[in-house]
């Protein structure tokens, strides 16, 4: 069993604080497992299971759940005979629609600690949520980092556990299947619920061919600069589809609120601002890439690129595409008024491919740490510029 303790570790020092905690995430990446490592704590430090009050809105019990108000009598009914302080836990809460005033209202009118998990990144943007606002803290889960995933062996790190990692990602179930057809089943599987109950289901979608061109498109495109206008272009001219941009940007921001696609915008360094047009897409677990696209092992270096995105979102960075003059870097990561540079290639074996990798680094006059991380084993590090191999930099605490 993985503790999870990024995740848990924060929320422990959560427990009783008059915050709502929220657990945003895809699908299966382990969220209602977390709610089971928070109930074990709380079983820990005294309190009676029977003041804990678990909601998974996935569950056949609750369907009829689908307003505030049966929500509110649910709730009512669950807690009528609890002495002292209730711990309640909604899993899913965005099934229930306009949730946001019943958790408010639980907040004020019961002595109460809340926990919520939900697979939709905009749980909390919208206009009910402002009764929140100041409320509650995010916790952004993911499926499992590499370091996560050697734990959950329980092997050593090595080339044979990295590719495996590199082909069918990180979720958790994943990992205890032994064959490709269970694991690539398994991926199918939870592909297809993001697919229909996510985005399909949410938004009413009836074009459901023109969105799976998208999806794929932008899997294989993974670490490439796109925009809604060439993909438009990219239908109109290679399949004979008609589409507009704007119902491209409209599908891409239903797979982004779904979890499953993370946008990356551009950064001019030199004129210190967000770039409007143009940005890159991760998916969040490369497994998805593998299933959909079929050519991890292929295309290694962009797969590498997106398991570094992740990598650095876990370590909590808010990150960029840097860009300048001519040139781009892939990742400008910025946290609590610090900032590093991450440039990342398969392997620097020319000197062509050296060149091309440092100097966009050299460029940038402050004097924030820089790296380059690739496969080489043999340390390239030179003008204070830091190489790393891609498996140290995902054991290390040192970025």
């Amino acid at each position: 069993m993985v503790k999870r303790d990024l995740y848990l570790n924060r929320i422990s020092s959560l427990i009783d604080k008059d915050i709502i905690k929220v657990i945003v995430g895809v699908r299966r990446c382990g969220k209602s497992y977390m709610f089971n490592l928070i109930i074990e704590e709380l079983l820990k430090r005294g309190i009676n299971n029977e003041n804990i009050v678990l909601i998974n809105f996935e569950s056949a019990k609750y369907r009829n759940v689908s307003n505030p108000r049966e929500l509110d009598l649910l709730v009512s009914d669950l807690t009528k005979d609890i002495k002292g302080k209730i711990y309640m836990f909604f899993d899913e809460i965005q099934n229930v629609d306009g949730w946001e005033k019943s958790v408010n209202s639980f907040r004020i009118d019961y002595e109460c600690d809340i926990y919520l998990t939900g697979s939709n990144s905009k749980l909390l943007s919208g206009e009910l949520a402002t009764h929140l606002t100041g409320r509650c803290m995010e916790i952004k889960m993911y499926p499992f980092s590499f370091k996560e995933y050697l734990d959950y062996k329980k092997i050593s790190p090595d080339k044979k556990a990295f590719t495996d990692y590199l082909t069918y990602g990180g979720f958790p179930f994943l990992l205890s299947l032994d064959t490709e057809t269970d694991k690539v089943e398994y991926l199918n599987d939870i592909f297809n619920s993001i697919f229909l109950k996510d985005i399909v289901g949410r938004y009413n979608i009836r074009d459901t061919s023109l969105l799976t061109r998208i999806v794929d498109f932008i899997l294989d495109n993974t670490g490439k600069i796109v925009s809604s206008k060439s993909i438009s272009d990219y239908l109109r001219k290679k399949e004979k589809i008609k589409v507009s941009p704007k119902t491209i940007y409209n599908y891409l921001d239903y797979l982004s609120n779904a979890c499953l696609l993370y946008k990356v915008q551009r950064e001019d360094l030199e004129g210190k601002k967000i770039l409007s047009i143009n940005e890159k897409y991760y998916c969040v677990d490369q497994g998805f890439n593998q299933i959909r696209i079929g050519r991890n092992q292929v295309n290694n270096s962009r797969i590498m690129e997106n398991i570094v995105y992740f990598e650095l979102l876990r370590r909590g960075y808010k990150i960029t595409i840097g860009c300048i003059g001519k040139y781009e870097i892939d990742f400008v990561c910025k946290k609590m008024g610090e900032k590093i540079y991450v440039q990342l290639t398969r392997e620097l074996s020319h000197k062509d491919t050296i060149e091309r990798e440092f100097e966009p680094l050299l460029l940038v006059r402050d004097n924030y740490p820089k790296y380059v991380i690739s496969t080489d084993e043999f340390d390239m590090s030179q003008d204070g510029i830091k190489h790393m191999n891609i498996l140290d930099f995902l054991l290390s605490d040192e970025i």
